[in-house]
C-alpha cells in the first residue's frame, strides 16, 4: 500500500498598505505642523491624530508590509508608528494626564536625545529610500530636516530658527505624503502611472 502526499501552495493576495501608512503620516504631520507654526494652539486635539493616524495607521501598514516581505516598508512604518505613540505619551505627561509627579519631573533634553536617535535612524532609511522612488526619498529627506530641527531646538540651539526648520519640514512632509498616498491608490487602481512618483536613483542596488 502506498501513501501519496500532496503539497498545496496557497497564495494570499494583500493590497499594498503603503497608501494608508502615508495617509496616516500626512494627517498627523499636517495637524502637528499647524501647532508648530502657530496656526493652532495646544496639544489636546493633536494627540488623537498622533495616536490613531500617526501611530495606528502606520502600524497597520507596517504589519501588512511585513506580510509582503517588504523589510524596508515594514521597518519604516513600524518605527514611525512607535515614534508617534511616544510623542503622544510625552504630550500627555506634559498636560498632566498621568499626574503631577510625572509632569513636574520633565527634562526636555531626554526628548532631544530621542529625536537624535530618530535622526540617526532616518539617515539610514533615507539611503534606502533612494532605491524606492523619488517622492519617498523627498519625504525621508524632509524627515531628516524635521528631526534635525527638533533635536537642536529641544536642546535650545538656535531655538527660533531650528523650530521653524522643524515646522516647515513637517508641513512639507504632510504635503508630499498626501501626494504619495494619492499616487499609490490611483496608480494601483487604474493599473498605470496616473501620478508619477519618480524612478529610483539606482546608486546602491546592484
Amino acid at each position: 500500500m502506498s501513501t501519496e502526499s500532496e503539497t498545496k501552495h496557497v497564495h494570499v493576495a494583500c493590497a499594498d498598505p503603503s497608501a494608508i501608512g502615508l495617509f496616516g503620516l500626512a494627517m498627523v504631520t499636517l495637524v502637528a505642523s499647524s501647532q508648530k507654526l502657530g496656526w493652532t494652539t495646544g496639544y489636546a486635539y493633536v494627540i488623537p491624530w498622533a495616536l490613531f493616524l500617526g501611530a495606528f495607521a502606520q502600524l497597520f501598514a507596517a504589519i501588512n508590509d511585513a506580510k509582503h516581505a517588504n523589510h524596508f516598508g515594514s521597518t519604516a512604518f513600524g518605527a514611525y508608528a512607535f515614534f508617534w505613540m511616544g510623542v503622544a505619551a510625552t504630550w500627555l505627561i506634559k498636560l498632566g494626564f498621568f499626574g503631577e509627579a510625572l509632569m513636574n519631573d520633565i527634562d526636555g533634553h531626554q526628548l532631544a536625545f530621542a529625536y537624535v536617535g530618530y535622526l540617526i535612524f532616518t539617515l539610514f532609511m533615507t539611503i534606502g529610500a533612494m532605491e524606492t522612488n523619488k517622492v519617498l526619498f523627498i519625504i525621508f529627506f524632509l524627515i531628516d530636516l524635521l528631526f534635525l530641527g527638533l533635536s537642536l531646538s529641544t536642546f535650545g540651539i538656535a531655538e527660533e530658527f531650528t523650530h521653524e526648520l522643524a515646522a516647515y519640514a513637517e508641513l512639507l512632509i504632510a504635503l508630499f505624503s498626501f501626494y504619495g498616498a494619492g499616487a499609490n491608490v490611483l496608480n494601483n487602481h487604474f493599473g498605470y502611472t496616473f501620478l508619477p512618483i519618480g524612478k529610483p536613483f539606482r546608486i546602491f542596488k546592484k
